[in-house]
């Protein structure tokens, strides 16, 4: 569920940032970070649903 919500957040940071445009990185890494980390917990969630 948080990993969905995170993955979520980012590509929502994503869209807004380019509609708007901004020119600058920083919203891109926040989006790049949330992306990332909303994978890692699904994968988590994944390997721990295989083992139960």
């Amino acid at each position: 569920m948080l990993g969905n919500v995170a993955l979520v957040s980012g590509l929502l940071v994503s869209v807004i940032t380019l509609s708007t445009d901004t020119g600058t990185p920083e919203p891109y890494i926040l989006a790049g970070f949330l992306v990332t980390t909303g994978i890692g917990l699904r994968i988590e969630a994944a390997i721990r649903e295989s083992r139960a």
